[in-house]
């Protein structure tokens, strides 16, 4: 009786289990799509992350989860992840990644984190076939990441510093009241490609500058940069430039400002997040930044749109990194275009992809090295002409120059290895 039963069951389960497998797919393609943000949201460099992560999240609903989703109706779920801006902690943060089933990791701030996140992705994806997982660098600009070091699993959304540093040392070399400049940077892999590209491409544009200090200094521990300064002061310098970036751009630049030193100061990083409400009319004119979107005055309506809609959603914080936006906008073009969420099938579909950005500017992600080709702009500080101010100080950033994409391109050294699919 027992096996009869059996037997006349069989017909009911089956038909019960393809009906399952019929609905599966259904309801799996409604869970969301989950993406990581792996930044520092606590200790020192906290507001840099908290900055970024809020701006994820504001585009994500503003572009698409209030319009439906992508993919047919998915919606989009950021998950923090707070790496404390340490490549230890970033280590364990991709554990959790891996354990939550995370497969692409937005990650932008320190080169020496992206690297540690390059070369622990190169290692997971190698040896786990199949559950690979995308690096989504959105402002770690170390050179090295698309040149010795690149990997089909990274992209990079910012201009690296050399690329950076080809428009800044042009702009400098046009003033002639600069005589000598002063270098001072973080002690770290950024900071140095900062110093020595610095000192190089000056001596090719204008020999006759002098370069008369060159120092690090510990990243996110000094309180008082006081000493460095004076060394900066005394040395005559017409010039500073710094790739320093959250609290210790803020220390400096005020350290230098409060002692008088009448200079313009040459940065990457020295607006938003604190940093234009601390120098404030002692900034104005003296501050001056390189960066990958344009500032006061914004052309594009789409564009200032968004940032009114994000400032009066987030009073108190500004659209600091478009980058991001970029970054976000050009891996869900990926997805629709590929219709998939896997890590390869993104990374395809990114590849040699020509996109225009919120802003109007035309964006290309180089295949070769996995490299975005963006215009370059630099931009000073100043209360004249600003739509958009920094910190609601009334202070802001108005461009000033301006390079082109095809004119921001270098030639790399990255030789891509592909993975067999």
């Amino acid at each position: 009786m027992l096996h009869s039963f059996s037997r006349s069951l069989r017909p009911l389960l089956t038909a019960s289990l393809l009906a399952s497998a019929a609905l599966t797919p259904v309801a799996n393609a409604q869970d969301p799509v989950r993406l990581g943000f792996m930044d520092p949201l606590s200790g020192t460099f906290a507001s840099v992350g908290t900055s970024g992560l809020n701006l994820l999240e504001f585009a994500v609903d503003y572009l698409y989860n209030s319009k439906g989703g992508i993919l047919g109706g998915r919606m989009i779920e950021i998950v923090p992840l707070d790496n404390k801006q340490s490549p230890t902690e970033t280590q364990l943060q991709f554990r959790r990644a891996v354990s939550e089933e995370l497969r692409i990791l937005f990650q932008g701030n320190s080169s020496a984190v992206a690297n540690t996140l390059n070369q622990t992705i190169t290692r997971h994806n190698r040896r786990n076939p199949g559950q690979e997982v995308l690096q989504i660098n959105y402002a770690a600009v170390d050179p090295i990441l698309t040149n010795e070091e690149c990997s089909f699993w990274h992209f990079r959304f910012d201009a690296h510093a050399v690329m950076k540093l080809e428009v800044l040392t042009d702009f400098i070399a046009m003033n002639e009241d600069i005589k000598s400049v002063y270098i001072i940077g973080q002690d770290y892999s950024f900071g140095q490609v900062v110093a020595d590209n610095t000192i190089r491409l000056l001596n090719e544009k204008r020999p006759d500058i002098e370069i008369v200090g060159n120092e690090f200094h510990p990243i996110g521990t000094v309180k008082d940069f006081t000493p460095y300064v004076t060394k900066i002061v005394s040395s005559g310098a017409d010039a500073v430039i710094t790739g320093n970036f959250g609290a210790d751009m803020v220390s400096l630049a005020r350290s230098i400002i409060d002692s008088g030193m009448d200079a313009p100061i040459y940065t990457f990083y020295a607006a938003y997040d604190g940093i234009t409400a601390t120098l404030g009319e002692d900034g104005k004119d003296r501050i001056r930044l390189i960066h990958t979107d344009s500032a006061n005055p914004i052309a594009s309506k789409t564009r200032r749109d968004f940032n009114h809609t994000y400032k009066d959603a987030h009073p108190n914080f500004d659209v600091t990194q478009s980058r991001l936006v970029n970054a976000l906008m050009m891996v869900v073009t990926a997805m629709e275009k590929s219709q998939s969420t896997d890590p390869y099938d993104v990374a395809v579909a990114l590849e040699d992809m020509r996109f225009t950005n919120i802003g109007g500017d035309e964006l290309w992600m180089r295949p070769d090295d996995h490299q975005l080709i963006q215009p370059l702009y630099i931009s000073k500080q100043t209360d004249e002409g600003i739509e958009f101010d920094a910190d609601n100080s009334g202070y802001g950033l108005l461009t000033e120059y301006e390079v082109t994409a095809d004119d921001t391109a270098l030639e790399h050294s990255c030789r891509m290895r592909r993975p067999r699919r």
